[in-house]
């Protein structure tokens, strides 16, 4: 009975993959679970196991092919016995290379990527996939950072006896490590540049009131202060394009959609739950989206797919007291806007003095495509709708 092996789901925006590696070859046996081939997208490398036990008995898509997902890679014969030696030619090959330090058997690195690794002299890579495997993709990552000599990392500066007992050594969680990653690869690669302004929270918290019961009778859900912000950014992408656009190489990216990225702090992390089509949306669904995705943040039960594809950013570093910040862009995003504190301050009106409730806006923005006229320009014009509501209903 032959089974085939396709190719699975690669995520979202992921269409297509290149056939990297086949680690079995035509008449190997396979056992279940098994890894048959790697396959490398634009985002991830994805193992491809074997479905069953048998004797692979045909191979359709050969290294270096393109696949679309639930192509057919391979065929199996379930059940049959299969050659499991290696073959004489590849003999003086393998012991050419000094095999990398074998990984548990557990957690089995990618053959192709210990065959790297050996190859470079390269140990103690660290991996991506699954339990912290060593994907090719990995070490060719590793490859790149050290394709000029380096100097090794500075030690850790030595720690007197005496505190030594009162420390406490916790190996970063994955997701740690991963928004570690992307913050410094977004330092490294985009010209980052932050513009700030304050907003007069009067209006905005004076509609709130008047109206907060009454949203909650016909909707369902409580008015925040975020359906807000996310119509004032969205009526000023329409303005400044670029701010909701990204890079692509030589090309300009723009979006004629706004999938806002809405940051949560969570126990494990910072997490960005996207809430899609938000230009498209009222404030009652802007809220329920949001509460939702608040809810599955904390829960940890978001998906990666509901954390993918946004194309602006809002963080409100205010919920935790933050009167002022520099927000970090979220690759591939080009604009971020930051929330902040909202606090009573003196304020200097029609010649008097008064008290209104101010909060400092700050923007981070790609200064690669976003100039500094059109930064202002959305700050300004999200400052001017939420100071004014009523320019948002008038599309002013």
């Amino acid at each position: 009975m032959a089974t085939e092996v396709r190719v699975p789901t690669l995520g979202e925006s992921v269409t297509e993959a290149t056939v990297a590696t086949w680690f079995k070859q035509p008449g190997d046996a396979v056992a279940v679970d098994e890894m048959l081939c790697e396959l490398e997208t634009d985002k991830v490398t994805v193992e491809v196991p074997s479905p069953v036990a048998g004797k692979l008995s045909e191979i359709v898509a050969a290294e270096g092919d393109t696949v679309g997902v639930d192509a057919l890679l391979a065929q199996i014969e379930e059940g049959a016995g299969g050659s499991t030696a290696p073959a004489k030619a590849e003999a003086p090959k393998a012991e050419a290379a000094p095999a990398p330090a074998a990984a548990s058997k557990d957690v089995e690195n990618a053959p192709s990527a210990n065959k790297l690794m050996a190859e470079n002299n390269l140990s103690n890579v660290q991996g991506t996939g699954k339990d912290g495997r060593v994907m090719k993709g990995d070490v060719l990552n590793a490859l790149s950072n050290n394709s000029a000599p380096a100097p090794a990392a500075a030690p850790r500066a030595p720690t007197s006896a005496d505190d030594a007992p009162r420390e406490e050594r916790v190996k970063m969680t994955r997701l740690r490590q991963t928004i570690a990653k992307r913050l410094k690869d977004s330092q490294n690669t985009a010209a980052m540049l932050t513009t700030y302004n304050e907003v007069d929270m009067t209006e905005v918290m004076a509609l709130r009131s008047e109206y907060k019961d009454l949203f909650l009778q016909k909707h369902g859900v409580k008015l925040g202060f975020m359906s807000f912000f996310t119509k004032a950014c969205v009526h000023a992408l329409r303005e400044v394009p670029e701010v909701n656009a990204e890079i692509d190489g030589t090309d300009v990216v723009y979006k004629n959609y706004v999938h806002m990225g809405i940051a949560a702090g969570t126990p494990t992390g910072l997490v960005v739950p996207v809430i899609r089509d938000a230009d498209g949306m009222g404030f009652a669904d802007i809220e329920k989206a949001i509460g939702v995705m608040g809810a599955k943040a904390r829960d940890g039960k978001l998906s990666m797919a509901e954390m993918q594809g946004g194309t602006f950013t809002i963080s409100n570093g205010g919920v935790y007291g933050s009167l002022m910040s520099s927000p970090i862009l979220n690759p591939p995003q080009s604009g971020i806007l930051g929330m902040h504190k909202i606090q009573d301050r003196p304020m200097a009106i029609g010649g008097e003095v008064v008290i209104r409730p101010m909060m400092y806006l700050a923007l981070s923005y790609d200064h690669r495509i976003v100039d500094g006229k059109g930064a202002v320009t959305f700050l300004v014009r999200v400052k001017e709708a939420l100071e004014d509501p009523r320019r948002l209903l008038m599309d002013l």
